[in-house]
């Protein structure tokens, strides 16, 4: 199984730095408490000086939703959306400790972070533009179509396992209690992005290792090396 971008993606978006991770024996009968909350300071903390939209991790992916002629503040990225509701209410509720804890790393660092299971995806994941014919399965189990051009992640079966890149993902390979293999994907385009991604990499390897004893396979992407395999 690989992942990678497309080159027209690449072409078009050059300064996107992507952070990948495959990891086997993942459960869901651990605890992410210390670490959640130790991200969720450092979110607090950035929050209380400057405003979510303002930040530059934010502001990239706003640019990138507009040149893909999205309205960035009807479609934000996942960061945004997580950061906006925990700004509002304080805390995230509590899902599946990968999906915790991975929307913990994605407030702290202000950056995407997807998690899938990788028993749900066929053959490759693949960030390409849309044609149009691919499936999309929303959360309350209604099927779609993503439009054509639209930027989405998709396997061999033309399933979209993401909607507008990073702002909506699929129920199809969403993290469950039974889930045992996972690949996670963070994506940044800001001018640190590189230091950026490979700390928050750094750092979900470290929290993986801890809590659930296991080694993930890791690397940073890039347009002359954009396919991972796994």
């Amino acid at each position: 199984m690989y992942f990678q971008h497309s080159r027209d993606i690449w072409r078009d978006f050059p300064e996107l730095v992507p952070g990948v991770l495959y990891a086997s024996g993942i459960s869901a009968d651990v605890s992410v408490a210390s670490q959640v909350a130790r991200y969720g300071a450092i979110a607090r903390s950035r929050l209380a000086t400057t405003f979510e939209s303002t930040l530059p991790e934010i502001q990239a992916w706003r640019r990138t939703f507009s040149r893909m002629g999205l309205k960035p503040t009807q479609y934000r990225c996942a960061s945004e959306s997580l950061l906006r509701r925990f700004e509002k209410e304080g805390s995230l509720p509590q899902i599946h400790p990968l999906i915790d804890l991975g929307n913990a790393v994605s407030l702290a660092f202000a950056i995407p972070v997807a998690v899938f299971d990788v028993s749900k995806i066929a053959e490759c994941l693949e960030v390409r533009y849309a044609t149009g014919d691919e499936t999309y399965l929303t959360f309350s189990g209604e099927e779609e179509h993503p439009e054509a051009r639209e930027v989405i992640f998709a396997d061999a079966a033309g399933r979209a396992h993401a909607r507008r890149w990073t702002n909506r993902q699929s129920a199809h390979s969403a993290v469950r209690d039974g889930t045992n293999a996972v690949f996670i994907v963070a994506e940044a385009m800001h001018a640190s992005a590189a230091a950026d991604v490979r700390s928050l990499a750094s750092a979900m390897v470290d929290d993986l290792s801890a809590v659930w004893s296991v080694s993930p396979q890791t690397a940073i992407l890039s347009q002359s090396s954009p396919r991972f395999e796994f």
